[in-house]
């Protein structure tokens, strides 16, 4: 099976150049960027069988993972 990355610069590849921006000038999107690919390269993890855990915490890191998803894209646009 393949497992499908949702790096942040794939998942918005027209704001690749502002999403590195706010990565350097912006503190908050910085830390909520980190956060989102914590979670991401868990999820990954997960989905992979290097990590065992339940379904429910699972679905669980992907709606964190898409919240914080629709928090940068808010920030993005803003910028």
């Amino acid at each position: 099976m393949i497992i499908e990355r949702h790096s942040l610069a794939k998942e918005l590849p027209e704001f690749k150049e502002q999403i590195h921006n706010l990565k350097i000038s912006n503190a908050h999107f910085a830390k909520l960027f980190d956060e989102y690919h914590n979670i991401d390269h868990e999820v990954i993890r997960i989905e992979e069988g290097i990590e065992n855990t339940s379904d429910e915490y699972l679905e669980g890191l992907k709606k964190q993972r898409l919240d914080l998803k629709d928090k940068l894209f808010d920030m993005l646009k803003a910028a």
